[in-house]
């Protein structure tokens, strides 16, 4: 009985986790496509990798390297962290390395969002796009940027006959 108020009172005591809405919902929508497109890294064979619709396109492989390229550079410009990697959609070509690649771009996304607060996502950073930029707006483009290209590696898995994972049966 006092062990369990000890922990009552303790979980009293300790305030609530205070999450932002917009940021919250705003990871959650980086972590869908998250999901969506390393599931797909996942499902694909390796000989797919190297696929091309038509000669003047990425081929799957590269799609999957740009995606962690992008990932990289956007959300560092968010962070204002250097990206822990550069020239995967030109360097690598291994389906093992890039998932890693992949992998390691998404939590250095996810590593931007946290500790983001409603003040510092609203704080203005220097980006490519025109106009101002906040921390939270560039996250969220780069959101878009996977989705838009996810949107790509669909097209492709079908064209090979394979059900993308977001119309996978669940």
């Amino acid at each position: 009985m006092f062990l369990a108020s000890l922990l009552l009172a303790a979980a009293v005591a300790a305030p609530p986790a205070q999450t932002d809405p917009t940021i919250a919902s705003s990871k959650a929508q980086l972590q869908a496509v998250k999901g969506y497109v390393t599931k797909a890294a996942d499902q694909v064979p390796e000989e797919m990798y190297s696929f091309k619709p038509t000669a003047d396109v990425r081929s799957l492989g590269q799609l999957f390297g740009h995606v962690a390229d992008a990932n990289f550079m956007i959300c560092s410009a968010a962070s204002g962290k250097k990206p822990d990697m550069t020239g995967i959609e030109k360097s690598k070509t291994s389906k093992a390395d890039l998932k890693a690649a992949l992998d390691a771009s998404f939590a250095f996304c996810e590593a931007a969002f946290d500790g983001l607060t409603a003040a510092s996502g609203a704080e203005v950073v220097k980006f490519f796009l025109p106009g101002t930029s906040t921390r939270l707006s560039v996250l969220t483009f780069n959101t878009a940027h996977d989705f838009e290209h996810y949107g790509n590696i669909v097209t492709y898995m079908r064209l090979k006959g394979l059900v993308p994972p977001s119309s996978a049966p669940r």
